[in-house]
């Protein structure tokens, strides 16, 4: 690894002020950073880390009125752990325990779980091996034509098939959560999208030196139920191939999946087919179908529609 300096900022204003600066980065639990640091993943590594972690009043995970607010700093364990949560926001709950080890848990943040790079094994290459269209203008996206058995199964974006692999994500943009930075309020569902050169790296449409500072989750109708389902190869601790959010009650329902595209997807045939309705297997399987709807293979990835499909049914179920 190359010499980097490390900046502890005191405020969000200081630590936005640091980023603002050519080649620095944020750092927080350092899960997905320090990987990506340790690999030489880009060709241009950041000159100085700016670590978040030394801003008070940050992790804080409370319901204020008819929403839930959680500090970007809060640890996934704690909302994982949190009776607040797992009360009215139960698949954001669910989510974050199924994120990697209880170790990562206990390190990652919230912040850090939504603004992860993707796993994309062309962009994760080591010494940039790969410099692929998200690293080099002139790059291609090697997925297309290459190893593509966990990828987008949704089209490309911004020309690239790689996908989101946060586990809360989907559960954020089913809720209807807003994503608070130091400089505006966005809507979760607009907070992700795939980046390319010259932005790099970049999964949210976060400028350099734009800090998350809060999530703000509205409670669910009276009455709805939420959960979150996630298929993985190793499922004490693997990213996922697909997961799935539902949101389900009060004459709506809200579902998300990610892993299947390059930010979290609602699947809104689904939604307006399980709507209303009681929630039984035949019900749950004929909205699973409707999941489908605008899929496309790329070569390797087709099992992944199926897959798709299994995890709404299964997240419609646990709702009811």
């Amino acid at each position: 690894m190359k010499d980097i300096k490390h900046f502890n900022a005191t405020s969000i204003n200081d630590a936005a002020a640091k980023l603002a600066e050519a080649g620095s980065a944020p750092i927080a639990g350092g899960t997905d950073l320090v990987t990506i640091l340790r690999a030489m993943v880009n060709p241009n590594s950041p000159d100085t880390i700016v670590n978040l972690k030394t801003i008070p009043d940050m992790a804080y995970i409370r319901e204020e009125g008819d929403a839930l607010k959680i500090g970007a700093l809060a640890t996934l364990s704690a909302i994982a752990a949190s009776s607040v949560v797992r009360g009215k926001w139960a698949a954001l709950a669910q989510a974050a325990h199924k994120v990697g080890s209880p170790q990562l848990r206990n390190a990652g943040t919230i912040g850090g779980n939504i603004c992860q790079e993707t796993r994309c094994w062309y962009y994760r290459t080591e010494h940039n091996y790969f410099a692929c269209l998200k690293k080099n203008q002139q790059g291609l996206c090697y997925a297309l034509t290459g190893d593509n058995r966990y990828h987008s199964i949704f089209g490309a974006t911004n020309g690239c098939v790689c996908v989101n692999p946060s586990d809360t994500a989907p559960a954020l943009v089913a809720f209807g959560a807003t994503i608070k930075t130091n400089k505006r309020d966005i809507a979760a569902a607009d907070f992700f999208d795939v980046k390319v050169a010259p932005n790099k790296s970049a999964m949210t449409v976060l400028g350099q030196d734009e800090i998350v500072t809060e999530i703000s989750v509205p409670a669910p109708a009276s009455g709805a139920k939420s959960a979150f389902v996630k298929f993985a190869l190793r499922r004490a601790i693997d990213f996922p191939i697909v997961n799935c959010a539902a949101v389900i009650g009060g004459g709506s329902a809200s579902i998300v999946l990610n892993a299947v595209a390059g930010k979290p997807r609602k699947v809104t045939a689904a939604e307006q087919s399980i709507a209303g309705k009681t929630i039984n297997e035949a019900n749950a399987a004929a909205a699973a179908e409707q999941a489908a709807t605008g899929t496309l293979s790329i070569g390797k990835n087709k099992y992944m529609i199926q897959l798709a499909k299994a995890m709404v049914k299964k997240a419609i179920l646990a709702c009811a």
